[in-house]
């Protein structure tokens, strides 16, 4: 098997977003509509935040990728993810989930476990106990934050069987799993990367993982492989990330910098500074 060059990949996919400039159409919380808005301008898709049931369906037949956060989330909300999920699966249109919060109330388990049980999920990106939940393994999430969780792999490995996509689990090594790569044909032996980019400043904001979610879906607007898109993903956002903080006095100064490095982020800095392996690959026997 040929080694994949993650970071190659990663500065084509940015190419081709800010080329195509897809619409990524977000069903998202109220706490970071405007810092998604931004980060997917800064990436170079174009956002647009719609959940009303009136119209998610057209809105979806626009979209190069559909984002569904769950962070606020209320019945007519829920309605509004299932019907546009719905239409997008029949556009053949990919949907990401972002999980926040699963395990810590009924609500918010019983709303995840709808989504993966209605729709056909291209990625799922939580942190590690929001996956670990998903997947029935032993996790502790309080409020909208993971508090431990064993194996994050593993975790991020059972979702993504269970979807058939990919599936991120989120932390201070950022483990990503997916199906079998298609070059492949194999069933069952799901693909496994690690990406080191990032610094410990994005868990001092609120919305660095629902950014980070956004992005997935503007990769996966010109990634048709979910696993790759994922990677592609974290490494573009953990770079930025790191680029902030070199610069950033605190939380406030670095929620800002995060905005202009990710519209900063280029060919020349992902080459030079992506950290990331696939460190188990679907082969032939």
């Amino acid at each position: 098997m040929t080694e994949l060059d993650l970071a190659e990949l990663t500065a084509a996919s940015l190419e081709r977003i800010r080329k195509q400039t897809p619409l990524i159409h977000n069903i998202t919380n109220f706490v970071v509509m405007n810092d998604t808005a931004n980060v997917l301008l800064a990436i170079g898709a174009s956002p647009v935040m719609a959940h009303a049931i009136s119209e998610v369906r057209e809105m979806v037949s626009y979209a190069g990728a559909l984002v569904l956060n769950i962070g606020t989330l209320d019945d007519d909300w829920v309605e509004s993810m299932l019907i546009a999920g719905l239409e997008a699966n029949e556009r053949g249109v990919p949907v990401v989930l972002d999980p926040v919060g699963a395990g810590a109330t009924a609500f918010r388990t019983a709303t995840t476990q709808q989504i993966l049980d209605t729709l056909k999920l291209a990625a799922v990106r939580g942190n590690a106990g929001e996956l670990a939940s998903i997947a029935g393994m032993v996790a502790k999430v309080r409020g909208v934050d993971s508090v431990s969780a064993d194996a994050p792999d593993r975790a991020a490995i059972v979702v993504a069987r269970r979807t058939g996509g990919a599936a991120v689990a989120s932390g201070a090594i950022d483990h990503v799993a997916g199906a079998p790569s298609p070059a492949t044909g194999l069933a069952g032996v799901p693909r496994l990367a690690e990406v080191r980019n990032g610094d410990p400043m994005m868990g001092r904001i609120t919305g660095s993982g629902c950014m980070a979610t956004a992005l997935v879906g503007a990769f996966l607007a010109v990634e048709p492989d979910p696993f790759l898109a994922s990677v592609e993903a974290m490494i573009a956002f953990g770079l930025a990330g790191e680029a902030a903080a070199r610069i950033s006095a605190g939380p406030g100064t670095f929620r800002a910098n995060l905005i202009d490095a990710v519209a900063n982020l280029d060919r020349t800095a992902i080459l030079a500074g992506a950290r990331a392996a696939i460190i188990r690959e679907s082969q032939p026997a």
